[in-house]
């Protein structure tokens, strides 16, 4: 217990600089949370103010409770999209009363460990996550860049030349905030005439306050949510789970998959409670935050309350900084999410990885739909797995005595995607009375393995030949034992053919 809370307190603070470093993070990221939860809500069809407490309880509750630190969880798109049709047709209280059913499901995930289904998902898949987000991401940013004046690209470009140049001068503040600060009082200072955050929607004054959805509590209400909270919580944990991925290999430290699935689950449940919509982990945000050095949970932390501090506080203010400057730093995170080595690497790597990737990206970005890309991605790799083992079944025959005798020797992994190629192994006629099928280099693993061992048995018994099966492993032998209706292993286990 001692070793876990010394862990856990190394996770917010570990010295000074850091610690700095984390509270600079937070602060970049508050600022460009507001756009994006505000666009949010614009799509969810709520008030903006939805988007918004959301991103302040989600990251603060995720600071506290998640298994990622340094990894921002905040309302996000991919959750918006989702619940535009209960919102529409039964009002923003049923969609509270979701996100808490939403929450209670992550959470039971957690307990019964599906983080772990993470361990399908190959690397092309995502890397081809990471690509798609990437372009969405930038083209996200296009409204704010088409029919404008020239005022806001040259804002964008000095921002971009910030960004990029300040870090060969000095790192000792994050390149985006720099650039945010100077673009803002430039904006101001200048009147430009150049769209702003306030141009996105009303912030909010105030507070949020705790209060349970004014829901009934009848099964007629856990009809009409259940089918949005499981597909949330899906969503949800495979975003959080994918950008924990990322983020662990971008700081080359690893996470608690298992903690993360609970505390995105306490984080909605807790935005829920204080008028915010669902949200999940968001690897633009979290991308800035580690490019700008935050690392610990106190980066996290402190993006959410500083998000709070600017709307309650300095909402008036907030409302002036120049959409360029946050289109700026958004293309940074565009161009820093890439994976830029994907593409000389499509030549590199065997071409179904390629495909695999390709084929994540094309789906994203046809559909903006994260989840039905990964889908597609893990579905395919799955296929060229099963392809993969399937050609290294080979069975070898050997005749002997005078050809009276043959002897068939089994190499590889028998299982659904294989049994044909097995099965046809034996439809050469050999024209041997006695038949030995050599399983010593096999593996059964499925009922669809021994159906055809089955097969294979009963056609040749049928045909007059006897047979003898030698050279189970121990699991082999038990599937067959269990499932066989023409053989069963049972002294012959582990005979050598004559």
């Amino acid at each position: 217990m001692t070793h876990r809370f010394l862990a856990y307190r190394r996770q917010w603070f570990t010295d000074a600089a850091a610690a700095r470093r984390d509270i600079l993070a937070g602060i970049v990221v508050a600022l460009a949370l507001i756009p994006e939860a505000i666009g949010f809500s614009i799509i969810a069809g709520v008030d903006p103010r939805v988007g918004l407490y959301a991103s302040v309880a989600i990251a603060m509750i995720t600071a506290l409770i998640g298994g990622r630190p340094g990894m921002i969880s905040a309302a996000t798109a991919a959750i918006a999209v989702l619940v535009v049709p209960l919102v529409r047709e039964h009002g923003v209280e049923y969609l509270f009363a979701a996100t808490i059913l939403m929450g209670v499901i992550q959470i039971v995930a957690g307990l019964l460990r599906l983080d772990l289904v993470m361990q399908f998902v190959s690397r092309s898949v995502i890397t081809g996550f990471v690509n798609a987000l990437a372009i969405l991401i930038f083209m996200a940013q296009l409204p704010q860049l088409t029919n404008v004046g020239w005022e806001t690209y040259a804002m964008v470009a000095a921002g971009l030349a910030i960004i990029y140049g300040l870090p060969r001068i000095s790192k000792a503040i994050p390149s985006p905030l720099v650039a945010i600060l100077v673009l803002s009082a430039i904006s101001i200072g200048f009147g430009l005439s150049v769209n702003t955050v306030g141009d996105m929607g009303k912030l909010p004054e105030g507070l949020p306050s705790l209060a349970l959805p004014n829901v009934p509590l009848t099964l007629d209400t856990l009809r009409i949510i259940l089918p949005y909270s499981l597909t949330m919580a899906a969503v949800g944990l495979l975003e959080s789970l994918l950008t924990a991925q990322i983020v662990d290999d971008m700081t080359d430290t690893d996470s608690n998959k298992r903690q993360e699935c609970a505390g995105q689950g306490g984080a909605n449940i807790v935005a829920a409670l204080f008028g915010g919509m669902g949200g999940c982990a968001m690897i633009g945000q979290s991308v800035i935050n580690v490019t700008s050095g935050g690392r610990g949970r106190l980066s996290t932390c402190v993006a959410g309350a500083f998000l709070l501090f600017l709307l309650t506080v300095l909402g008036p203010l907030v409302g002036r900084v120049p959409m360029a400057a946050l289109v700026a730093v958004m293309i940074m995170v565009s161009i820093g999410t890439f994976s830029w080595n994907s593409i000389p690497n499509l030549r590199r790597h065997p071409p179904t990885s390629s495909v695999v990737m390709l084929t994540t990206v094309a789906v994203v970005v046809a559909t903006r739909d994260l989840s039905l890309g990964v889908l597609a991605g893990v579905l395919l790799s799955g296929i060229f797995f099963a392809g993969k083992v399937q050609r290294m079944v080979s069975v070898a025959r050997e005749m002997s005595d005078g050809n009276a005798q043959a002897t068939y020797r089994v190499t590889g992994e028998i299982f659904f995607a294989s049994v044909d190629r097995f099965t046809r192994a034996f439809q050469t006629e050999s024209g041997a009375r006695h038949v030995f099928i050599d399983v010593t280099d096999a593996h059964f693993w499925d009922i669809s393995g021994v159906a055809a061992l089955d097969k294979i048995v009963a056609r040749l018994r049928r045909d007059g030949r006897m047979v003898e099966i030698v050279g189970y492993n121990r699991a082999s032998a038990d599937i067959v034992d269990r499932f066989a209706l023409h053989d069963k292993t049972g002294v012959e286990m582990g005979l050598a053919p004559h």
